[in-house]
């Protein structure tokens, strides 16, 4: 992870882009770890007897972080236009963008988080089974 200063000539807006800017980067970062994680769930659930729901949630899951991380990824290489607003309607504009993005990356993480926990009650059963 990166980070970019902040100087006390830069001015408030500029400096909450560079603050939005570079939370969208660690959002990335984050999900990038889970696609990883979600990679070595997938096989350890598979070992686990019983309703595959798990299992195709996890498939889900994973299409849906690859999916939100390309929204992302569009959603960073669009800020750079953010820098360009000369009107209160313009920044209030790629404010509730910004939330509205927050706010799927967070939604994403909760449901992500359940799922996990639900997998590793699951694998914690099956091995006390053996």
């Amino acid at each position: 992870m990166h980070s970019i200063p902040f100087y006390p000539h830069d001015d408030d807006r500029l400096i909450m882009k560079k603050k939005d800017k570079e939370e969208v980067g660690n959002w990335l970062e984050h999900l990038e770890f889970i696609s990883r994680e979600i990679e070595y769930l997938m096989p350890l659930e598979s070992r686990t007897e019983g309703n595959d729901l798990l299992s195709r949630e996890l498939y889900s899951l994973r299409r849906e972080n690859t999916l939100l991380m390309a929204a992302l990824c569009r959603y960073e290489n669009s800020m750079v236009n953010a820098l360009e607003c000369d009107s209160v309607d313009c920044d209030i504009y790629y404010l509730n963008n910004h939330e509205k993005h927050r706010g799927n990356y967070i939604g994403h993480l909760r449901k992500y988080e359940n799922l996990k926990e639900r997998v590793f009650a699951r694998l914690l059963r099956g091995n006390r089974a053996s």
